[in-house]
């Protein structure tokens, strides 16, 4: 079942990449005492990802924070080094947390799960964003499949 607003954010550990490497990091850490917008992408690197969602949010960090939001977030169901190489490409620094979901534990309990194993692509991350505050979802939003409307850092602004 898919994570609907007023549900907590599930208990689980991911990695996050940064400077000094992965690190472990629990859900509880990430979302306990503050406003956190998470997206979900399908692949770092892939085209609409690149290109479209996580410069949107890196554009837009400055006007979230500005209605209260503590951390962005961006989620893939990729390993720490890959996140840690593509915030490196995309010049992420500090706007937005890259995390690392290689096993889709998370993603799984967030019921936003894609399977992709047909082209050869594994499981995957559905496209999403969502709002907790203090680890209760405030608002949800995914993608239709090839959609990216609901999930816009645009839209984000719009829904706070």
């Amino acid at each position: 079942m898919t994570i609907q607003v007023g549900d907590a954010i599930p208990s689980v550990k991911v990695t996050q990449a940064g400077a000094e490497g992965p690190k472990e990091i629990g859900t509880e850490e990430l979302f306990k005492g503050k406003t956190v917008v998470l997206f979900g992408v399908p692949g770092a690197f892939t085209p609409t990802c690149s290109a479209k969602h996580l410069p949107g949010f890196v554009t837009n960090a400055q006007a979230l924070m500005a209605k209260g939001v503590d951390t962005i977030a961006c989620m893939s169901v990729n390993d720490a080094f890959v996140m840690g190489a593509w915030a490196k490409d995309q010049g992420i620094t500090d706007q937005v947390v890259m995390l690392a979901d290689g096993s889709a534990v998370l993603t799984k309990a967030l019921g936003l799960e894609l399977d992709l194993m047909g082209r050869g692509l594994g499981l995957r991350c559905q496209r999403f964003v969502l709002v907790a505050k203090d680890g209760k979802v405030t608002h949800v939003a995914v993608e239709a499949p090839g959609a990216f409307e609901v999930s816009k850092a645009e839209a984000v602004l719009a829904a706070l």
